[in-house]
């Protein structure tokens, strides 16, 4: 069997790639949260979950879901630390959702998302000091997206080889051929 998730030499650097559907569940109404976490361009930790309480706007549903995205960036940073492994730089979390991104970073309080009390200061408080890094990515590139949403075959494809997985003796994209680093 060749299928699987193939890992390289890489810079060890985390960063993941968080993302939600708003209310994609048609009976509950609730969100799913989809998160990668990567080690380099190796992926370690992943997750599609269904959110346990509605998102009243996408903007609460993606923030949710970068919540729990940083939770699990964390556990891996102690563990990393625990090994001795110091990492050169904080992890990234790439998110599509602006409105998400300015929460994390802005410092007024907002009023309407009073019920997000703890997620906001979860995230804040971790980029706030400079153990967390948020930034934006295209909605294209949000390789999380297989996570949470059903996608076109070209698309699905691209975030799979993204994630290093698939058959590298059909996917030369994947240019895991020859390479004594890999591990399958």
């Amino acid at each position: 069997m060749n299928y699987g998730i193939h890992f390289t030499h890489s810079p060890w650097q985390l960063q993941a790639y968080s993302d939600a559907d708003w209310a994609g569940d048609l009976n509950t109404r609730r969100s799913t949260t989809g998160f990668v976490v990567l080690l380099g361009h190796n992926p370690i930790s992943w997750q599609s979950k269904k959110q346990g309480s509605v998102s009243r706007s996408s903007t609460e549903a993606e923030y949710r879901a970068l919540a729990n995205t940083a939770a699990d960036l964390a556990w891996i940073r102690q563990v990393l630390l625990d090994l001795k492994v110091c990492l050169p730089q904080p992890p990234t979390i790439f998110c599509d959702n602006l409105s998400a991104l300015a929460l994390s970073s802005n410092p007024v309080f907002h009023s309407r998302i009073k019920h997000l009390d703890t997620d906001f200061h979860f995230v804040r408080e971790r980029v706030r000091r400079n153990d967390l890094i948020v930034q934006y990515v295209p909605t294209q590139e949000q390789i999380a997206d297989v996570f949470t949403k059903g996608l076109h075959s070209p698309i699905f494809m691209s975030h799979c080889i993204s994630m290093r997985l698939g058959n590298p003796e059909q996917d030369p994209e994947l240019g895991l051929r020859g390479n004594d680093n890999n591990i399958s």
